[in-house]
């Protein structure tokens, strides 16, 4: 078998992928597998602006236990990349040297191994999203698949996933709709095995779960009649923070007040009260079309959702603690949310007591999840059913780091291959008087120098 290895550098951590595929098979097409994923500690490289060194060093657990799963012989032709999202998009509109510096240490510490290395890039959001809905069809098998005839085919009929990502900094949103896209900026045009896909695809940065809820905490903090206390409806009743106002204005994503004051440390206070964390949550969108007759929200283009669609990475995690992803209906979802939302703390905290971590930010990443699908992309109550919660198909996890790899290393070919094709009759039969020919010829040639 073959490898290859993809780090995923997101906002919030940096997961390495391995894949495995064996080498005989036709480019490798249909039968990429997922050998292992390894999450670097720490936060994601984009946090390490300041200590570019800290951004390598994070990488060489994962590196190391790649190093013991690929065969040593194999090591210097495994291809290896490392793909950043909107976390290095977000450093490199602050401070581009910085960007640069985190990117050097990240190179430099992947080429200390035995692999190769063929870079680190910043992915733009459009190619996020294409790779995603690329890896769910592949893993799906609607773009292709191995035959009982043993032969690479498009298979018949078959309807493509939309896909549905996302992450700590941006959510994406891709998939073929049954109207022409108007405009041009949201489309992508893929030719895969002989079929070709034009997909509409748009990212949204800064509305990713860690950057929308960052942003909802500065408007509440905005509108507050206290200058130091937060109160919080998302966040459930009876709970308490303390957060700095450097620490909630330190994102691009995140506008501070006209009137900024000096650092002072802020308390969060939690109320439970899920109908005002909604609205609160409804106004980090502009949800009006403006010259667009549709659109999904911002005045951004989007036509009416189609099919059938994957909603994977954060989507899937929230939804999957609060046990909602066997295909309920969005009026048992919300009900759920709802009944969830109105716990208090102490509650929560006798009932989940190994996720404390992240236990107060649930209910307000389930109400931007609803707010993000419903209201933002336009799905209704008849197309709720359409959605899959899903982390992984045929235990490969799903994200933009498969298709991102069968991409780069082609091992989707372009186009079917072509038919051998028979020479005409006449040309055959050329051939054959020829090698009769040839035949007695030798066979002469030596009964004279037998017999002579």
């Amino acid at each position: 078998p073959q490898y290859g290895l993809v780090f995923d550098a997101g906002s919030t951590h940096t997961a390495l992928y391995i894949y495995r595929w064996p080498a005989d098979k036709e480019n490798g097409t249909g039968i990429v597998s997922q050998v292992e994923a390894c999450t670097a500690a720490g936060p994601g490289i984009s946090s390490y602006a300041d200590d570019p060194a800290g951004a390598g060093a994070s990488l060489k657990p994962c590196l190391d236990k790649a190093m013991e799963i690929i065969p040593a012989e194999q090591q210097r032709e495994t291809p290896t990349y490392l793909g950043a999202t909107a976390g290095m998009r977000l450093l490199r509109e602050q401070n581009s040297t910085k960007a640069q510096q985190v990117f050097a240490e990240v190179a430099k510490t992947i080429g200390e191994y035995p692999v190769e290395f063929r870079g680190a890039q910043v992915l733009t959001g459009n190619e996020e999203g294409s790779f995603g809905w690329i890896s769910v069809n592949f893993l799906l098998e609607t773009l292709v698949k191995y035959s009982f005839a043993e032969k690479w085919e498009h298979p018949q009929d078959a309807e493509v996933f939309g896909a549905l990502d996302l992450g700590g900094a941006s959510t994406q949103i891709t998939f073929q709709p049954g109207v022409t896209i108007e405009d041009k900026n949201t489309s992508v045009f893929f030719r895969l095995y002989g079929t070709n896909y034009l997909l509409y695809t748009h990212s949204y940065l800064c509305y990713g779960q860690t950057q929308a809820l960052k942003r909802l905490l500065a408007a509440l903090h905005q509108a507050s009649p206290s200058t130091v206390q937060i109160s919080h409806p998302c966040y459930p009743r009876g709970y308490q923070e303390n957060i700095t106002t450097a620490e909630l204005y330190d994102s691009p994503c995140v506008r501070a007040p006209s009137t900024p004051s000096a650092a002072q440390l802020l308390r969060v206070m939690g109320t439970g009260e899920p109908a005002a964390c909604s609205a609160a949550v409804q106004q980090l969108f502009n949800l009006s079309c403006g010259a667009n007759s549709t659109c999904g929200f911002n005045g951004v283009y989007q036509p009416p959702v189609r099919g059938q669609f994957f909603a994977f990475a954060g989507f899937y995690y929230t939804f999957h603690f609060l046990n909602l992803t066997s295909q309920q209906s969005l009026k048992d979802v919300n009900s759920t949310v709802q009944a969830f939302c109105k716990k208090d703390w102490a509650e929560l905290v006798e009932t989940f007591p190994q996720q404390k971590g992240y236990l107060h930010k649930y209910c307000s990443m389930a109400i931007y999840i609803l707010t993000l699908l419903l209201d933002g992309y336009k799905f209704s109550e008849h197309t709720w059913s359409s959605i899959h919660f899903r982390r992984q198909v045929t235990n490969t996890d799903i994200g933009w780091t498969l298709g991102f790899m069968l991409n780069l290393t082609n091992m989707i070919p372009t186009e079917a291959l072509g038919h051998v094709k028979g020479q005409q009759p006449s040309l055959w039969a050329g051939a054959v008087s020829c090698i009769v020919l040839a035949i007695v010829a030798g066979l002469v040639a030596v009964f004279l120098q037998c017999f002579c």
